[in-house]
Order: C-alpha cells, then structure tokens, then sequence
C-alpha cells in the first residue's frame, strides 16, 4: 500500500484579519493565522495569545468534587491510609506525582500503585485492592484510570474502601459505583473544558484541595506554579488539544521547566540533552522528554519514574534518569523492528482499517507503532502483541479524524476480554484466535463510515506568504502562537511559483536539506522523512510548498537566525 498522499485546504479568507492587526498591533501574517483559525475577535484573540492562570476554571465546577475534597479533608484528618492507583504512562505516573505531593505537604498519609504493563495490563486490577485492604487502606483515589472499572470499586466497597476516581477517559454509560468521579467527559458534567488529561485532572482535584485547606494565595500560587511542569509534560505526552486551560498549563508549565528544583526532573532535562534554563518546546517535551518517561512502563517498570520525581537524594535522581535513557534507546530499537515487520505485511489498497498482529512484538511499543502507520498510511490501525503462552493478544489502536475509534470497539464488544480508550486512541484485550475476526469486523465497519476522501489526511494551509515576508517580526509572531501541538498545531505557511534550482543534499539518508527560491529571494527547509521523495525536486520544475516555522536554537548558536523552516509537502504548481 502506498503512503497516503495529502489533501491541502487552503482558508477562506474572513476579513477579519485587519481588525485584528490593527487593535492588537500584530503583524499581518500573524493576523490572517488567527483570523483563519477562528479567533476572529480581538478579546478573543488577546486571550489566546496572552495566556493567563487567573483564567483556570473553578475546580468545583467538576462533578463531585465537594465530595471528593470532603472524603479527602476527612482521610486526612483521621489519618486514614490513601493508595493512590495510577497509569504506568507520563499522564498516569505524573498525576501519581501530583496529587501525593499535594496530599504529603497536607498531612496526609500515601501509598501508590502503577500496575506493570508486562505483566498486569492496562487498568485497575481487583487483587491490587484486596491487597491494599489487606495493609489497612482506607481510601483509594484513581489517576488518569478507574473510568471503566466498576467491577473493581465495588469489590472495594465491599472490602471497606471508599473510592475516588479521577480520569479522562470515555466512561461507559454507568459510572463506577465510587463515592466521587471526577471526569470532564461524564455525561452529567457541564465542566467548560473537556479536553484535560489526566493530570490535569489530579491537579483540579489538587487545587480543590488547596482552597479547602485555606493555604494562603502566595504559597498557592508558588505550588499551582510548580505542579504545572508535570501536567505541561502530560498534556503534551497525552496529545490532547493545546486549547483553553490545556493551553494556559503548557505554557505556564513549559516557562517553569527554565527554573527547575526538582532533582529528578533536573536530572531527566539533563539526559534528554537540556541546558540549565534552557526552556524546552511542547515538540522537545514530545521527542525528547516524554519518550524517556514512558520508557519505564514500556521496558520495564513505571515506579521508577515515581521515584525519580519524589526523591530528593541528586545522585539516585541521575541514576534512575540515566536508566531511562537507556530504556528508551532499547525502546527505539524494539519499535524500529515491530514496525519494519509491519510495514513487510501485505496490505489490500481497497482496506478501510488495519489490523497487524506479531507473536515477538513487545507490547510496550504497540501504541508508538500504531501511530507511525497512521501517519503512512492515514486509516484505523491497531498493532497486536500476541501471547502464546495465554492464548491472547493485547495491544493499542490509533485513528484518524473522521473515525472514532471507540465507538467501532463498543460495537463488537463481545470480542474483547478488555477494551477502552478514546475516539482516536484505544486499548485491546482479546483471544488471539478471533484476530482474523477482530480484522473483518473493524474493517466492514470501517467500511460503512469512511469514503475514499477520508482516507487522505488533510494540510490545511493557514496562510499564504511570500518569502519576503518572513522577517524577523512576522516569523517571532507566528512563534509566539505557540505551544504548538494537538488542536493548536504549528501554523502551515504556503507559497506558490517556488524553484529549487540545486539537487536536495541528503541528511542521515532518509531527510533532506532543500533550497527554495521564488521571485529571486531564497528559503532553506528542512525536509524530514523525504529522502524517498527526492526525485521530486525538479530543478526545471515549479512548485507549491507547505512548511512550518521554528524556532532553532542550533541555528542560533553559529550566529545564524534563531528558526528554520521545515517542508510538510510540495506539489506541481
């Protein structure tokens, strides 16, 4: 099957843009991006480009959370043992970090659990909680899981234990029989943002806390400050939408990483190749931060990374980040193989979802796989780690657009021994000989609700320019949009007529390095992932270019200006 080629969508200019730069004194490029992206307001606009923490919501505008605080405040004040039960992932081990931080400083006493991938699979397990009763836990409270296990709150019930859910995950129609679920997505919740991860979600219940506990504003607002390093990290690792509050926790969150105290995490900045005040991108957090953190619970075990933000000894905090690098070196290793066996399957061109399936995949790596083979070939995949010695295969699914992926799942349930997730990510546990059903079924439903259309991605261009308009005002505004990420990505700049008169110059075999010339000013860009397209650059030719602008702090240290440009497709003009 060939990799899917791009649809471009170019705006329809609204006439908003000269309003915008006028009032709020941008320039016009950064005007016209966010007149074409619906910011057509100055208020608006203003808010969005001027980010603020006074502009988080009410945390009791959650459902339940009076009565998840009191049960909190009551556990507190009788010294009641809490198990915080979390996700082995960056959202699940950070909301863990989180909100035992918040309740340690209160008084509280705490205990964690993060299930191992390998070995106990994604979710709440029955035995974790007979265990905790077992030790005398009183209180148990979710993070970033607990949504879809009603099964195991009330086996906690009947042990004695009260439960706290807090997640974002799709609930089912009813809730778990807990005694508060904080969840931005339950039906009965008029919460304003329904975007937050999990963290985001410890951290209302946190701020929640604080108000309850009276602690005064300073102190308040130096430890908002603090947690929202770690729920920027999450927000960004989880791929929700860069919007509203998700928007204010990145970019609080990412300006807070320039002064970091935490050991562990200073030490973890340090091996992902951070100078000390360096202030890291949302893609750097994406590609270099959150990669060595999920490491832990696809290779091994996610506790360490628990560890390694609670301590306070520098010396464990170095090691334990050094492992995690190492981790994700083996990770990239296993992911290049799984996804090399996947991409050496034969695929039908007319199929509408893929399913592939491996007895040697590690299950650690399914999800990142799934998500690269979305990125080729734009359609539903699932990637299936198959257990011999069970008879069973779990893995992780990916989606696009217009298809939601956990709908199609509810649709043939009985498949499943275990399911959950998102409209376009998921989970999956079934026996490994319904695959070939599993496969037939996704796709005849798949079949139903995507047309050929659908199964091209889609570039939607923000804005035409000219070359010569990219100085340095225009390009620092199209940065200042930022943090660029999941539902605010890096606005796409189009331009028309471009030549490229010299061959592109290979980088690392598989990128290029390209010089595109229109009306006699030139643009350098970097073409990643292009080196199969470099007979494309006809030097007799003339193009249509898509790229990104960012910022560049390599190109900034040899003097030069401090962003590049990065081709994201070019066609025949």
């Amino acid at each position: 099957m060939k990799r899917a080629s791009a649809k471009w969508i170019y705006p329809q200019e609204n006439g908003h843009g000269a309003r915008l730069q006028r009032e709020l004194s941008v320039t016009p490029l950064v005007a016209r991006i966010l007149a074409n992206r619906g910011y057509t307001e100055p208020a608006t606009a203003q808010s969005f480009l001027s980010p603020s923490l006074d502009a988080l919501h009410d945390p009791f505008l959650l459902t339940d959370m009076r009565a998840a605080v009191e049960r909190l405040m009551a556990a507190i004040a009788r010294r009641e043992s809490i198990l915080l039960y979390g996700d082995y992932d960056v959202d699940g081990t950070a909301s863990v970090v989180i909100l035992k931080t918040a309740l340690d400083l209160a008084g509280a006493v705490t205990s964690y659990h993060v299930p191992n991938r390998l070995r106990d699979g994604y979710g709440m397990r029955s035995d974790v909680v007979e265990r905790a009763a077992g030790t005398g836990v009183k209180l148990i409270v979710s993070v970033d899981t607990g949504i879809r296990a009603g099964d195991v709150v009330r086996r906690a019930r009947e042990l004695g234990i009260d439960v706290i859910v807090t997640d974002h995950h799709l609930p089912e129609e009813a809730l778990p029989p807990a005694c508060a679920v904080l969840n931005p997505n339950r039906a009965d919740c008029s919460y304003p943002d329904k975007n937050l991860c999990g963290a985001g979600v410890a951290f209302k219940l946190v701020q929640g806390l604080m108000r309850e506990l009276k602690w005064e504003a300073a102190r308040v607002r130096v430890l908002t400050e603090s947690f929202l390093k770690l729920v920027a990290i999450a927000t960004v690792a989880d791929v929700v939408p860069l919007t509203g509050e998700n928007r204010i926790a990145v970019k609080f969150g990412l300006a807070g990483l320039t002064r970091v105290r935490n050991p562990g995490l200073r030490a973890l900045m340090e091996v992902a190749g951070f100078k000390e005040g360096e202030e890291p991108s949302a893609g750097q957090v994406a590609f270099r931060i959150a990669p060595r953190i999920n490491a832990a619970g696809r290779m091994a075990d996610a506790s360490e990374v628990i560890e390694l933000f609670l301590t306070k000894d520098s010396t464990r905090a170095s090691s334990i980040a050094k492992q995690l690098h190492d981790w994700n070196a083996e990770r990239q290793q296993t992911e290049l193989s799984t996804l090399e066996a996947c991409l050496e399957c034969a695929i039908a061109e007319e199929a509408r979802s893929l399913v592939f399936a491996g007895a040697e995949w590690h299950i650690g790596v399914v999800g990142i796989v799934a998500s690269r083979l979305v990125e080729r070939y734009h359609r539903p995949v699932f990637v299936l780690a198959i257990d011999p010695e069970t008879g069973e295969m779990a893995g992780s699914g990916r989606s696009i657009e217009n298809f939601h992926l956990l709908d199609a799942l509810e649709s043939m349930a009985d498949l499943f021994i275990k399911f959950g997730g998102h409209s376009h990510a998921a989970g999956v546990t079934l026996p490994a000989l319904k695959l070939d059903e599993f496969r037939s079924r996704l796709d005849a439903y798949a079949s139903g609700r995507l047309s050929a259309d659908d199964l091209r991605p889609r570039l939607r261009i923000d804005a035409e320019v000219e070359f010569k308009d990219l100085t340095e005002d225009s390009v620092a505004g199209v940065l200042a949009l930022g943090p660029f990420g999941q539902g605010n990505p890096a606005p796409v700049l189009a331009s028309r007529d471009v030549c490229f008169p010299e061959p592109p110059v290979f980088m690392k075999e598989k990128h290029l390095r390209v010089r595109a010339v229109r009306q006699q000013h030139t643009l350098r860009l970097k073409a990643w992932n292009f080196g199969e397209r470099h007979a494309e650059f006809d030097a007799s030719g003339r193009y249509e270019i898509a790229f990104t602008i960012e910022e560049d702090a390599f190109s900034a240290s040899r003097g030069y200006a401090p962003w590049s440009a990065s081709l994201r497709d070019l066609r025949g003009a």
